[in-house]
């Protein structure tokens, strides 16, 4: 499957699991909203992130807008910023935030499930992260169409 923007939209689970080089191991449930915007998609994911002798689960959120250029889907920060961009054919990418290095994959061959496997190093970062998505039980199967 090679998906296109508007397959995005609507609700999704997601669960992330962050693996540092040393083993420690923190997760992410929540859920990951792609709505449509003027321009494309915007991206907010909010939920639960557990970390290593931490207490207690602390509420994380983040957004991104995404972007349809020709055959490839352009991933901005939320505020605009270029983050990076794939084709859905060849779903890869790398973004460089000097002095670290951000490679993602993703894998489309069970949607609508879907993977984000990233590998970020740098001096002072060396772990590996990856998320799953899925539809939310309950999220509308129609997808409204962008304009």
């Amino acid at each position: 499957m090679e998906p296109r923007l508007s397959d995005f939209i609507g609700t999704w689970q997601l669960s992330r699991r962050i693996v540092e080089a040393d083993g420690r191991c923190a997760t992410f449930t929540g859920t990951a909203c792609f709505t449509p915007d003027a321009e494309g998609l915007s991206y907010r994911e909010e939920g639960l992130l557990s970390l290593p002798g931490a207490p207690a689960p602390i509420r994380a959120e983040r957004s991104y807008l995404w972007r349809e250029d020709g055959d490839e889907i352009v991933v901005l920060f939320g505020d605009g910023r270029p983050f990076h961009r794939f084709a859905p054919a060849r779903p890869e990418a790398a973004h460089w935030c000097d002095p670290d290095d951000y490679r993602v994959h993703y894998d489309f061959s069970r949607w609508p499930v879907w993977r984000a496997e990233w590998r970020v190093k740098g001096p002072r970062k060396d772990y590996r992260m990856s998320g799953e998505y899925g539809r939310a039980p309950g999220a509308a199967l129609a997808k409204p169409v962008l304009l």
